[in-house]
């Protein structure tokens, strides 16, 4: 382990740290340092960890999440599942995520709410052709209404008020868990900060077995780790899933010759289908080179990986999980991998396949080149929206 940047007697490395390029910032300590780095932000210290090795270690067997406000507020005190410190309350919140709210015939019932949304986007894509779409926007309606049908049996209208509100609380508890507290750094102030978080509920689906199991096991789950875990369902499984989506929308635009060979794939594949007629989500399976593809956008830390500034789907053909895991961890690792893993990639799948099978797409001519820089955040979108002209097939 190496000690990092010169640190102030006070405040430690607090000023060095980048927030506007925390990702670049970061990726730079680890080239000077190593895989392995110690940083103080004022009297905190943090462990920086960018070696696979380490990484396996700390997440496998090390993994024990210190407190931070906002998180704690968000997380009624860490009654959640994402930061609760690793314990029995822990893993019984994890056996029943696993078995009762993500298992796999639990996923298969959300599979009419994800098909609709992504219809509906579709729907909307084909009433604008040559028209400038803004894809960011979609991406984040699409994951945000499927998370409610979801979570409360129920889905939304763009302009609904009810969705707004949501969608506000969702943006502002990403806002929280990524702003700067002083207590955080400097513990003595601790006792100074407040936060607090309103929150609210309706009917079916996820709440609906989280209301049975609260039914049939009283003492099983309290109202605050309902509260808590729609929490992290919320803001876990919205801004990923469009941020992944707008990522590899993003690739495939600055590299036309794989997103032509991609669309090939997926049409030869699934063959002509009459208008209005989806890709659906029995067919994702046949889809090697789209899955390939979505790797290689979700993928991270240049250290790690041959050409590793190049987008190359194929280092993710005819490779199993264990071949890349801890390579790279967008849904996290070890016994804190995302329970929820498996519905977020067949929201990303489903969008992504329809999208490229059902349009081809190019820029607006008056548009400036497409970019690539990011926001600061928990999940790192783009900075600038990714807006895109859809056209219809030629063939």
């Amino acid at each position: 382990m190496k000690i990092g940047d010169l640190q102030g007697p006070l405040l430690g490395n607090l000023l060095q740290f980048d927030n506007a390029k925390p990702l670049a910032y970061l990726q730079d300590l680890s080239h000077k340092y190593g895989g392995v780095t110690y940083l103080r932000h004022g009297s905190t210290p943090i462990l920086m960890v960018s070696s696979r090795k380490v990484a396996k270690q700390i997440l496998k067997s090390q993994d024990s999440r210190p407190p931070v406000l906002a998180q704690q507020k968000l997380s009624y005190n860490g009654v959640d599942m994402a930061f609760s410190p690793y314990n029995p309350h822990w893993r019984e919140t994890r056996r029943m995520c696993t078995l009762h709210l993500f298992s796999p015939k639990q996923i298969l019932s959300f599979r009419p709410v994800s098909e609709a949304q992504v219809s509906r986007v579709v729907y909307k894509l084909h009433a604008r052709l040559n028209q400038p779409a803004n894809l960011s926007d979609m991406a984040m309606s699409l994951a945000s209404n499927t998370i409610y049908g979801v979570a409360f049996g129920k889905t939304y209208d763009d302009d609904e008020y009810e969705k707004k509100k949501l969608d506000k609380l969702v943006l502002e508890a990403q806002a929280l868990m990524v702003s700067f507290y002083v207590s955080d750094h400097f513990k003595v102030f601790g006792s100074l900060m407040i936060i607090s978080t309103p929150f609210s509920s309706s009917e079916s689906d996820i709440i609906d077995l989280m209301l049975k199991l609260k039914r049939e096991k009283p003492d099983s789950i309290t109202w605050d780790q309902i509260k808590a875990l729609l929490m992290n369902l919320f803001v876990a499984g919205t801004d990923t899933v469009a941020a992944a989506i707008v990522w590899t929308m993003t690739a495939l635009m600055l590299r036309l010759d794989i997103m032509r060979k991609t669309q090939e794939h997926i049409r030869e594949v699934v063959g002509r289908k009459d208008n209005g007629i989806m890709i659906t989500e029995d067919e994702l399976m046949k889809l090697p080179y789209l899955k390939a593809v979505v790797m290689e956008a979700l993928r991270l830390d240049p250290g790690i990986w041959e050409d590793p500034e190049e987008f190359v789907p194929e280092r993710f053909l005819n490779v199993s999980d264990s071949d890349w895991e801890f390579k790279m961890i967008p849904f996290g690792g070890g016994r804190r991998r995302c329970p929820g893993m498996n519905m977020g990639m067949v929201s990303i799948h489903l969008a992504l396949a329809n999208l490229l099978y059902s349009f081809d797409w190019a820029g607006p001519p008056s548009a400036p080149p497409i970019d690539t820089e990011a926001l600061p955040g928990f999940t790192m979108h783009k900075k600038n929206p990714l807006i895109l002209l859809p056209t219809l097939p030629l063939s």
